[in-house]
């Protein structure tokens, strides 16, 4: 049966557990403006002079260019077109970098007065921008310069899969050999949350002609990797993983780049089965990455129901650490039901439709895997 992608037909989750459109319609407007314009100690967007904007890591006080593109993503399934330009026309300006060893790709990090903190970039950021610009130009149509979206998509993925060719600088974000993305580039590992194959579906239709069979491969690539990365029991991931998909234990020159240990399911996990439901949703046809919705969903509904907000090793290993961001989590077990056709599917949406927005120094993550949730649920993060 046609999925969403190729069909246009989004299901409504909400919808299905009875809440009306009015007061979808109206959480979603509410929860936009919260993040965008509320009071300070709310908002994750800030102004910056007559045309630019940033979206800040509450947290740690920088700016990012995984939630730069993911404001990006939510401005253009919204149809917010000023706060996307704002945000594209910030990263351009400052996080872009124009030479050396990463040049034409951006730096991960910026102060919020546009200052590099790193001139390395993150890959995950990459993709988003890209899939945001695409959606865009197909949304609004191209504009000049930086506002021809497509070109700028089309450019940004031809570096990604091509640069440090033919004796040029620098290096690929997906390893050539495997077509998987890396965690940075050239790090030899990935992250299974970086794994987004609905969106290397739709590069294989937008982007440059000679890469399009580059990314239906790295499509299937990802698919097969989710499900090694992802344990057979509990569904869980670890943050970092290898290429055959278990946990990545760094070394001691590993910890000094990377911080400490990320062998665990953790904060950057979470995204992985919100990943798998949008996959799903978009063009599932594969009834093993289903499965681990499933897997996942029980082993947070039901094995450890009564601590659903720690840390834990991949085997379901509770630890004595609690879950840095426990509304996120939440969120993306509920964008889970998009594959899952368990028990637990409606459970997790309901919870999660009752669960107010994060508040405090912490809210950056969890407020983006809310919204993105709450996009996902409603049919409202759309292939454009």
């Amino acid at each position: 049966m046609p999925k969403a992608a190729k069909t246009g037909i989004y299901r409504n989750l909400f919808a299905e557990c009875g809440i009306s459109e009015e007061e979808v319609n109206q959480k979603i407007a509410d929860t936009f403006r919260t993040m965008f314009y509320g009071s300070e100690d709310e908002r994750i967007f800030h102004l910056a002079g007559d045309d630019m904007g940033y979206m800040e890591d509450t947290g740690n006080h920088d700016a990012r260019t995984e939630g730069m593109s993911y404001g990006m993503m939510m401005c253009v399934q919204l149809d917010k077109k000023e706060e996307f330009d704002r945000l594209w026309k910030w990263a351009k300006t400052y996080m872009y970098m124009e030479e050396g060893w990463n040049s034409g790709y951006f730096a991960w990090s910026c102060q919020t007065n546009g200052t590099k903190n790193a001139h390395g970039p993150a890959p995950d950021g990459e993709e988003f921008f890209a899939m945001a610009l695409f959606f865009a130009g197909k949304r609004w149509g191209d504009g000049e310069g930086i506002f021809n979206y497509t070109a700028e998509a089309k450019k940004l993925l031809h570096t990604c899969v091509h640069k440090g060719e033919n004796g040029t600088e620098g290096g690929p974000m997906w390893n050539p050999s495997n077509k998987l993305i890396e965690f940075v580039v050239g790090c030899g590992f990935s992250d299974p949350s970086y794994h987004l194959p609905h969106f290397y579906e739709k590069f294989a239709e937008y982007a440059n002609e000679e890469d399009r069979a580059f990314w239906k491969e790295a499509a299937a690539a990802s698919r097969a990797y989710l499900k090694k990365a992802c344990h057979p029991v509990t569904g869980l991931n670890a943050e970092y993983a290898e290429y055959d998909g278990s946990p990545k234990v760094l070394s001691k020159d590993e910890i000094g780049m990377f911080g400490t240990r990320h062998d665990w399911f953790y904060s950057d996990s979470y995204r992985t089965i919100a990943n798998i439901g949008l996959d799903y949703e978009w063009y599932g046809e594969d009834e093993e990455l289903r499965a681990i919705a499933d897997r996942q969903q029980k082993f947070f509904g039901e094995t450890v129901a009564d601590r659903p907000e720690q840390t834990y090793f991949v085997d379901g290993t509770v630890l004595d650490q609690p879950a840095l961001h426990p509304v996120g989590l939440l969120a993306t077990n509920a964008q889970a039901s998009l594959a899952a056709k368990g028990p637990f599917a409606k459970e997790f949406v309901l919870k999660f439709w009752n669960t107010p927005l994060r508040t405090g120094d912490r809210r950056y993550y969890d407020n983006c895997l809310y919204m993105f949730a709450l996009l996902a649920l409603s049919g409202n993060y759309r292939a454009w």
